[in-house]
């Protein structure tokens, strides 16, 4: 495939994803499994959102970047689940060359965001906990909204300048790819072009976009457990770490994965290991994130619990 076949339109079966099995009942538990996770995916990360605009007392730069999290997680989400939930419905796994690239442009500009978007939430956390008094002039709104944007820019720039490089490779031989959407990875190993310029692309990226990061959210956490310890009172040392615990446990997950995802090498029996962990980190991770800030968080829960009161009032009401 050329560059211009990725424009080809007469061509009705460009790719078709493997997926994670071939038995009818497999299809038929996976479906109504990504069902029920997409669903709760979807009306958890839309609360949050909803809950971050409407209550006054969640109107602050943690919660700022929390919606934003939410908000990028139903994106993300919507990328691969709905294209995953279509195959294991109706059994066609074919995916047109115009709806591979878009589906792997999409999935890199929010999984390259998310990255970001994770470092600059660390960062707000070690200012409020290792830097209290400067806090309120140093992550102002302004500042709040700058790196917000700048994650955005990131993900956005950098997704595209990878997926401008992919549309000009040939695919000339078997067009299975071994997974359940389109990766980068599993399209380079199906590629006769010559793939050294993409790979070292990929390579530099990876460093700018999950190594940088992760390193930065490290030495963020190293100070503020520091700065925990340091703590005289039992009772302060547990409130201090309840602001961020949340917020570890989603970095512990994510880029656990990413990083098993992206370093293991895929080999003939690492490959269905690979797509566990790549399902952990696209599907489970927009999951459990809601599920976590919500149960682990009490300014959460206390608007949530207002906004069902809300809601039950003028239900009465009526």
């Amino acid at each position: 495939m050329e560059k211009g076949e990725w424009d080809n339109h007469t061509s009705p079966v460009d790719f078709v994803l493997l997926g994670m099995g071939n038995g009818a009942s497999l299809q038929t538990w996976l479906f109504f499994l990504s069902l029920l996770i997409y669903s709760v995916t979807m009306v958890g990360n839309i609360l949050i959102v909803v809950l971050v605009v409407a209550d006054q007392h969640l109107h602050t730069p943690m919660y700022f970047f929390l919606g934003n999290l939410s908000s990028l997680e139903t994106c993300y989400s919507s990328t691969i689940l709905p294209r995953l939930l279509a195959s294991f419905l109706t059994g066609d796994r074919t995916i047109s060359a115009h709806g591979c690239l878009a589906q792997f442009y999409f999935f890199g500009l929010f999984v390259t965001t998310e990255c970001y978007l994770l470092t600059m939430m660390s960062y707000d956390r070690y200012l409020a906990i290792c830097q209290p008094l400067l806090y309120t002039s140093l992550m102002t709104w302004k500042v709040s909204l700058q790196l917000a944007a700048a994650s955005w820019l990131g993900g956005l720039l950098i997704s595209t300048v990878v997926t401008s490089f992919l549309s000009q490779l040939k695919f000339c031989g078997p067009k299975a790819i071994d997974h359940f959407f389109c990766d980068l990875t599993p399209l380079l190993e199906l590629s006769c072009s010559d793939t050294s310029i993409v790979i070292l692309l990929a390579f530099i990226i990876s460093i700018l976009d999950i190594v940088m990061p992760f390193l930065f959210t490290l030495a963020s956490y190293m100070c503020i457990i520091t700065a925990i310890l340091r703590i005289p009172s039992s009772v302060g040392r547990q409130k201090a770490f309840s602001t961020c615990s949340s917020h570890l446990t989603v970095v512990t997950v994510f880029y656990g994965t990413l990083i098993v995802v992206y370093t293991v090498p895929r080999t003939t029996l690492l490959r269905q290991l690979n797509k566990v962990f790549s399902f952990s980190y696209t599907v489970l991770t927009p999951l459990v994130n809601p599920l976590i800030y919500s149960l682990r968080n009490r300014e959460v829960r206390e608007a949530l619990r207002k906004a069902f009161r809300k809601a039950l009032a003028c239900t009465q009401s009526l």
